[in-house]
């Protein structure tokens, strides 16, 4: 790891950013233009979302399933809507062991045909649904502009599909699984995230409706951090996924889709980072404790390490990983590990056994702020409590930042200076002209329309026409 300091997130947020990605190892550049490679800590930090997400699927009645990356293209041509949306990104397969195919192959950017010609073959009567399935996989959109973790080439997602009997339990699952996401982002990774509806523009291609979870980064832009979509009938019409009802009547399902992705690495780092690195939430952490031992001499050291390896025994179903390396300084394994991120350090060396206390420094209060001397005496039950007060202090302090950089501006004027730094909550007659138009002078689209809206009505910040509801306007990823 370089010991060069990274660049200050005031002055440069995005070379702040791809430098932490790359130093704190959790991605690198792969040889294809817009693809990253996912180191161990990455995948560590992914496995651990992917087990909070899994946990929570399968509380809900959802079952795991695999389903091919390629994908006949007459597929995609089926929705017309799914089709227009997905075509400049689409990677297409049309050779194949040496000979030219019969028919193209799409490699997956959505799974959302593919599931409905099997759907439309599982799915004969009432009795068969709901169909709750959610999948594991990786998808390929060819994006011009590429970012790692936020918008790659080829990205790590689940994506869940669901098959219901009416329309009103297609949208029950639609917002039950958005809820799903806020619980994870709020409790897991302790960001604060606004739910609500996207706007049609903003909607995705071929749903009737979409909500997601949307996020302020630490420098006032909007990431979408997780999307659920009711389908409607759309695509049980474009591929007959048909069921006998209870008076043998048969009847269109409808159906919903949801998915959150790696992207959601890439909020962690720009929502709790700082100018020293990552800061990762302790439910989530790869190693929630690292141990450095410290000592000047091989007595010390057998001293040290055998009571290090006493300590790290003792802190149960903690993840804890001891900083053995050779040749390096204390000082130089601090810094690394701060910018790895990781919540907690303890510094454990002859004084302090003599003592018999540990020194804790906490990840989230950089210098002398963060390090207190522990008894070593009930030392596992003060590493849960601080673990705890940091996972809930990353929560409040991105709260108040976003709060902090959240307006209600008066006039569109003050609005186009809002949108530069933060969140604009206004009220938006719904249009999908004048929301053009909004993005056309200001580079800030409609985010979502929250769930909680203030009663009555007022005017569209940009036309001055009546407007039912407020939305939330930011510059986004």
């Amino acid at each position: 790891m370089s010991d060069e300091k990274l660049p200050a997130r005031q002055e440069d947020f995005n070379e702040w950013y791809n430098q932490i990605v790359v130093r704190a190892e959790l991605a690198d550049y792969a040889p294809v233009r817009g693809c990253m490679v996912v180191r161990p800590y990455g995948w560590a930090l992914w496995e651990n979302i992917t087990a909070a997400l899994d946990r929570r699927f399968k509380a809900t009645g959802h079952l795991n399933a695999g389903f091919p990356m390629f994908i006949p293209k007459s597929f995609l041509e089926r929705e017309k809507e799914h089709v227009e949306g997905f075509s400049p990104e689409l990677a297409v397969v049309t050779i194949g062991g040496g000979e030219v195919l019969e028919e193209p192959l799409v490699v997956r950017p959505t799974s959302e045909t593919i599931i409905g010609h099997m759907y439309a073959k599982w799915i004969k009567s009432y009795r068969d649904l709901p169909v709750l399935i959610n999948l594991w996989n990786s998808v390929v959109r060819w994006e011009k502009r590429t970012k790692l973790f936020l918008r790659t080439t080829e990205f790590y997602w689940q994506e869940g599909h669901t098959a219901h009997a009416t329309a009103d339990e297609a949208e029950a699952e639609t917002r039950r699984m958005l809820d799903v996401y806020v619980d994870f982002a709020v409790n897991d990774a302790a960001i604060p995230v606004i739910p609500g509806l996207k706007s049609q523009t903003e909607k995705f291609a071929g749903a009737q409706r979409s909500y997601s979870i949307e996020a302020m980064m630490g420098d006032g832009k909007a990431l979408q951090s997780g999307t659920s979509h009711n389908l409607g009938d759309n695509f049980a019409r474009a591929f007959n996924i048909q069921y006998l009802d209870a008076q043998n009547v048969l009847q269109f399902c409808s159906t919903t889709s949801w998915g959150l992705s790696t992207r959601f690495i890439g909020a962690i780092i720009m929502v709790h980072g700082d100018d020293t690195g990552l800061i990762l939430p302790p439910k989530l952490a790869p190693y929630q404790v690292v141990v450095v031992p410290i000592y000047k001499n091989d007595d010390e050291r057998s001293l040290v390490l055998g009571e290090v390896d006493r300590l790290a025994g003792e802190l149960g179903d903690l993840r804890v990983t001891i900083d053995r390396r050779e040749g390096l300084t204390p000082g130089f394994k601090f810094n690394e590990w701060e910018m790895r991120g990781v919540p907690l350090r303890l510094e454990l060396g002859p004084r302090d056994i003599a003592g018999q206390s540990v020194t804790l420094a906490r990840r989230d209060r950089p210098g002398k702020s963060g390090k207190t001397s522990v008894p070593r005496q009930g030392l596992a039950a003060h590493i849960g409590e601080a673990l705890a007060d940091i996972q809930a202090s990353l929560y409040d302090r991105a709260l108040e930042a976003r709060r902090a950089r959240t307006h209600e501006p008066k006039d569109f004027a003050e609005f186009a200076q809002v949108v530069e730094q933060g969140f604009a909550f206004s009220w938006w007659c719904g249009r999908s002209e004048c929301e053009a138009e909004i993005q056309e002078k200001t580079k800030a689209t409609t985010r979502c329309i929250p769930f909680d809206q203030p009663s009555g009505s007022g005017a569209c910040i940009h036309c001055g026409q009546t407007s039912q509801s407020k939305a939330i306007f930011a510059r986004a990823y």
